[in-house]
């Protein structure tokens, strides 16, 4: 996939959209930072409660639910959001579901973001870098492409909330898909490197060694900063909607 030739992006509002605190910070949170910088209100919608994501055996559940929602309150403190919302799904357990798209078209319809940023559905496994996708991201982003096209457009999907709470339906301008090996689109992170590490040094629950992992994503902002003769770089599928 080459990269293409889109007009500039100039959000009044961006909503990411994940399975997992730290999410965002390690592949989206330095585009966050940059359009948050240049005016735009953030937001995150976390949708599941995160309560497994650990190898500490003293944690239980609610208590790692507990600490990974206040950092991920911490990361969005430091990049500026407006913002952000928990879903309560159990990690691991997340499912392509009406409920799920429901929660998504909600926040879409009550913050109506012009940008909506969530990982590609279609990122399965990658055999080079020796991944399987969680199952979490895979179903985040399928449910998040549902309601962004066509549930949230459409008054008579899940009409309760038109009725019941009022929010009208709304239109996403453009998506921002996180994928690993295909891109059409980068955004230059240069100026916002460092708040995008500080936001992700919050998630300390999940960083055993947090140089590691900030020299890990120098290293990928690099790479793909070098595509478009920038120092640093995050790379998307980009897809503005016209219907």
């Amino acid at each position: 996939m080459t990269q293409k030739a889109f007009p500039p992006l100039q959000p009044k509002v961006i909503l990411g959209v994940v399975a997992h605190p730290d999410d965002l910070e390690f592949g989206m949170a330095g585009t966050v930072a940059k359009y948050v910088a240049e005016g735009a209100k953030g937001y995150y919608f976390i949708l599941t409660n995160a309560n497994k994501g650990t190898s500490d055996r003293s944690l239980t559940p609610d208590v790692l639910r507990d600490t990974r929602r206040e950092e991920q309150r911490n990361a969005g403190k430091i990049l500026g959001l407006t913002d952000v919302f928990f879903g309560d799904y159990d990690d691991g357990t997340l499912e392509v579901t009406q409920a799920v798209k429901r929660d998504i078209v909600r926040v879409i319809r009550q913050v109506r973001p012009d940008v909506v940023l969530t990982m590609d559905p279609t990122m399965i496994y990658d055999t080079e870098r020796g991944f399987i996708n969680h199952p979490d991201h895979r179903a985040a982003g399928q449910a998040t492409l549902d309601a962004v096209y066509p549930l949230a457009r459409d008054h008579l999907s899940f009409p309760e909330l038109l009725t019941e709470e009022g929010l009208e339906p709304y239109k996403v301008k453009t998506v921002l898909m996180s994928h690993f090996g295909k891109q059409n689109f980068y955004v230059d992170i240069t100026n916002h490197m460092d708040t995008k590490l500080a936001a992700l040094g919050a998630h300390t629950s999940q960083l055993s060694d947090p140089e590691v992992a900030f020299n890990m994503v120098k290293q990928w902002g690099a790479q793909h900063g070098s595509k478009v003769g920038a120092t640093y770089a995050e790379p998307y599928i980009r897809i503005d909607l016209s219907l």
